[in-house]
This record gives C-alpha cells, structure tokens and sequence, in this order.
C-alpha cells in the first residue's frame, strides 16, 4: 500500500470520527454539514480506490460490475437515509442531479481540462453510443409516470403500481446490459490500466478495507443527512436546489474525480465510459431499485413523478451528452458549453 493511500483512509477516519463526535456534541448544523459532506467524499474515493484495486484482480469485466455495485454506494446510502427522513423531493433531485451532474458538468469539465491539455481529443464512439441510446430509452420509461400523472390519464390512480412496473423493466435492462457488456463486447468496458489498477493492496486488506468503507459509508450517510435539512434551513437552500447540486456532487465523488483526471491523462475511452456508465447506473439501477426499497423502508414513498422543469433538466442532460458522443471526439469549446449549460439550469432551481 502506497504512502498516499495509508494518509487517504486516515484522513477518512479522523474527519469521520470528528463528524460523529460533533454530531453527538451539538455542533453548528452548517458545520456539521461540511464536516459529514467531507467525509462522504473521502469515504467515496476509498470506495473508488478499492474498487479499482479488486477489479484489476478479476479483469475489466468484473471491475464494470464493481463499480456499478460500488461506485454509488455512499449515494445509495445518502438516499435511503433520506426517504427515511420523509426527504423524496431532495432524493428525486439528487438522483436527477446526479445524471445531469455526470452527463453535464463532469463531461464538461472532462472535455474541457482534456481539450486544453491535449487538444482535440478521440474516443471509440460506439461503446458511448449504445451508453447514450439506453440513457434515451431510460428517460422515456421514466417520463411515462410522470405524464401520466400530469395529463390525468386513468392509470394516475395507479402510479404506485406503475412505478414498481417501470422499476422492475429498468433494472432487467440493466441486467441484459451488464450480461452483453460481459459476455458480448469487451469495447463497452474500459480496458484495465497497468499504471492505474497496480496491485499494491493485498486481497484481504482490499476486501478488509471495502468492507470498512461501507459500514462507514452507512453512519457517514446518516450524519450527512441528519444535518441537510438544519443546514438547508440556516442557509436558505431548498429542498430541490439541495438535491440536485449539493448532494448529487457529494454523492457521487469518486465518479467525477477519475472522469477529469482521465481526460487530463487523454485517455478518452476510459473517460468517457466512466462518466456514461455512472449516469447509466443511476437510471438504470439506483433509482429503480429505491423505489422499490422506498416501500419498506417506512418513511416516504420515492416515485418516478418528477416536476416539469426537473423533466426538462433530465431530458437536457440526456440527449445534449449523447450528442458530443455521437462523433467520436470532443474539442474544448464543447466543455465550455456544457459547464454553461449546467450553471444556467442550477441558477433556475436555486429559487425552488
């Protein structure tokens, strides 16, 4: 295990330590909140780096599904912890801000730090494409509750029962993606990195340590959440605004530091597969599967019924992303448009 690695996961515990001390202790709910949302981070690039250390044992398949099961563990925490706190308007929010953040910001700042470093920049298109056609169809079956419930059509008195529908059809989707990018075309998952996927941790303190960063991820979730909505209320921050930056970027860290840092690295392919892929997972898995979990969980019931605007913004990220993928290749000015683009759609939540 390398120096940076032993300072990263003590980093994590002293700041996961602190945020439990101080929750217990009564501190200031802005600073509580900063201190759980630091931690969430530092707990995320564990996850990450563990993650990418077992699936360089086990091939650039496995580590696909890893980071699928993995990469959005503290999120999927994050959220479960707020249905329970009757939160399912900043969850949907997140879970939109967390494919807009991906497919909007991220691939912008990818594009646009990758541009500048390494000028016009070319990627394998067809990986991305097939990414970017899914994404479309998510957005679709996701749309129909939500037009169901705004046009008053007569399956709005059933929505419940069309959600768990439109649940269950994403995730075996998800299934059949997973099972073709497996067993059908290695192209859809990134090749491994030697430099990036060394074999510096053993296999059991890998396993030991993945185990750890999720029994953290859980009680740093619960803080985080425990302070959002005092902190919210101290700083004037709604519920939307809340979701769709402030925990869909804490949510989903380790995503956004490796799709840069890979760019940077002109490395497109494997950019540009993590980025797509996480907001993939996101429609494809997370936000089913706590619907489903929502139901049991005894606070609200998460539904796919999103406001017009939140729609909109997930319509945006959706097709403008698969636009850029569409040629295979990316210039910098591309990223300037989408970090645009981006900040004028968190402007207009900002008011609620």
């Amino acid at each position: 295990m390398q120096k940076k690695d032993v300072l990263l996961i003590a980093a994590a515990a002293v700041v996961a330590g602190f945020t439990g001390y101080a929750t217990h202790a009564g501190f200031n709910a802005v600073i509580l909140f900063i201190l759980a949302a630091v931690a969430l981070v530092l707990v995320a690039m564990i996850v990450g780096k563990a993650t990418e250390q077992l699936g360089s044992r086990l091939g650039p398949a496995a580590t696909g599904v890893l980071q699928s099961a993995l990469g959005n563990l503290p999120e999927l925490f994050v959220c479960i912890f707020a249905l329970r706190a009757g939160l399912d308007t900043v969850v949907k929010a997140a879970l939109v801000g967390s494919i807009l953040g991906n497919s909007v910001l991220v691939f912008g700042m990818a594009i646009l730090f990758g541009g500048i470093k390494n000028g016009r920049q070319y990627f394998h298109s067809e990986p991305p494409k097939m990414n970017a056609v899914l994404m479309i169809l998510a957005f679709a079956a996701m749309a129909v509750p939500t037009l169901t419930y705004y046009l008053h059509t007569p399956a709005e008195s059933h929505i419940n029962t069309l959600d768990v529908i439109v649940s269950v059809v994403l995730l075996i989707t998800f299934g059949a993606f997973l099972s073709f990018s497996i067993r059908g075309d290695k192209a859809v998952t990134p090749d491994k990195n030697g430099d990036e996927a060394a074999n510096s941790w053993s296999l059991s303190l890998t396993i030991a340590i993945l185990a750890a960063s999720g029994v953290g991820a859980a009680f740093v979730s619960d803080w985080f959440v425990e302070a959002l909505k005092p902190a919210m209320d101290s700083l004037g921050i709604n519920d939307v605004f809340a979701g769709l930056i402030v925990v869909a970027i804490a949510g989903n860290a380790i995503e956004n530091l490796v799709g840069i840092q890979l760019a940077i690295k002109n490395k497109a392919d494997y950019a540009v597969s993590v980025i797509m892929n996480s907001s993939l997972q996101i429609a494809l898995v997370l936000y089913p599967l706590l619907i489903l979990l929502s139901f049991f969980l005894g606070g609200a019931v998460l539904s796919f019924v999103l406001s017009p605007l939140l729609l909109a913004a997930l319509a945006l990220a959706v097709f403008v992303s698969a636009f850029i993928v569409f040629d295979g290749e990316s210039i910098w000015l591309e990223g300037v448009a989408l970090i645009g683009l981006y900040i004028i759609i968190a402007t207009a939540f900002w008011w609620g």
